[in-house]
């Protein structure tokens, strides 16, 4: 059974830093891609990062650019986003998802979530 588990969300103060890990169970990542996503009360998801563990290709999205920072440790199976200078706007929950195509575009299990909030 495909599963992946996110942790290391909480709160921080804004200009802090939270690293979150998504760990993958039930497959492997090679060939994969994980995003990282977010939805924050009211507001629709919105894709925060992707990286590609066949070839180590990251994206990120315009708000997050040069302050988080995606990584994969295929041998542990665990993708983790560093999240640096963070923002009050930066506050809500935020979900892993795999895609097996590996191209950050068809994302078919997700994990069940961890909060990050951002106090100012």
């Amino acid at each position: 059974e495909v599963q992946l588990v996110e942790s290391g969300g909480g709160l921080v103060q804004a200009g802090g830093s939270l690293r979150l890990s998504c760990a993958a169970s039930g497959f492997t990542l090679d060939d994969y891609a994980i995003g990282w996503f977010r939805q924050a009360p009211g507001k629709e998801r919105e894709g925060v990062s992707c990286i590609s563990t066949s070839d180590g290709a990251t994206y990120y999205d315009d708000s997050v650019k040069g302050r988080f920072t995606i990584s994969s440790d295929n041998a542990k199976n665990t993708v983790y986003l560093q999240m640096n200078s963070l923002k009050p706007e930066d506050t809500a929950v935020y979900y892993c998802a795999a895609d097996p195509q590996g191209w950050c575009t068809d994302f078919s299990s997700w994990g069940q979530g961890t909060q990050v909030t951002v106090s100012s």
